[in-house]
């Protein structure tokens, strides 16, 4: 598997935030939006074993398997591997490809609103749908997604201080307009840590 880091940090968006949690991030995407702040650059070939030995490091109970996109490496036999020691996994996918069965969580992040049909999500069942805003694109309802839990709206990060404010007061707003969102805010970059 093409592994770009396995760190150990807390959660720091969605429902889960503020957990800590053994983060492992997948190189590799099979969308290029236009926003995306997640650095692939550097890549390590890892077998399953070596991933859950690296997992088991550390303390937290909880393993977000992230990317890129993971749906394209994630296996259920590693699933299974961190299962047999005693974690719980979660994903965050853009929901394009179907994901093995035995996933704990599922975060959908679909990005349709920003490069169409190529990035139709293939999900019709999810714990949390977290729908990235940039102010523009008023999200969809996704109302043939099961959201088992939570719809979260998150303003986007930009990289322009004025305008991730601008963003962020118009997803305030658009929650309030329309209850059954949440806001998801990324605190982890809010208090400096990865």
């Amino acid at each position: 598997m093409t592994v770009a880091e396995i760190f150990y940090s807390l959660q720091g968006e969605g429902f889960h935030v503020g957990t800590p949690a053994v983060f492992v991030r997948f190189a590799g995407c099979n969308l290029r939006c236009p926003f995306c702040d997640t650095d692939c650059a550097e890549r390590y070939e890892m077998s399953e074993a070596e991933i859950v030995a690296a997992i088991a490091q550390y303390e937290a109970k909880l393993v977000v398997v992230t990317g890129g996109e993971p749906s394209l490496q994630l296996t259920a036999s590693l699933v299974e591997a961190i299962h047999q020691r005693g974690r719980t996994v979660a994903i965050e996918t853009n929901g394009t490809h179907p994901l093995p069965s035995n996933v704990d969580w599922i975060t959908l992040s679909p990005k349709d609103l920003f490069l169409g049909s190529v990035a139709t999500p293939v999900l019709n069942e999810v714990d949390e749908l977290k729908v990235v805003y940039d102010g523009t694109h008023a999200p969809e309802p996704y109302e043939n997604i099961k959201v088992r839990h939570a719809r979260f709206l998150q303003p986007c990060d930009t990289g322009d201080t004025l305008r991730n404010q601008a963003i962020i007061a118009q997803t305030i707003d658009y929650v309030k307009a329309n209850p059954q969102w949440r806001l998801s805010l990324q605190t982890h970059k809010l208090i400096g840590i990865r």
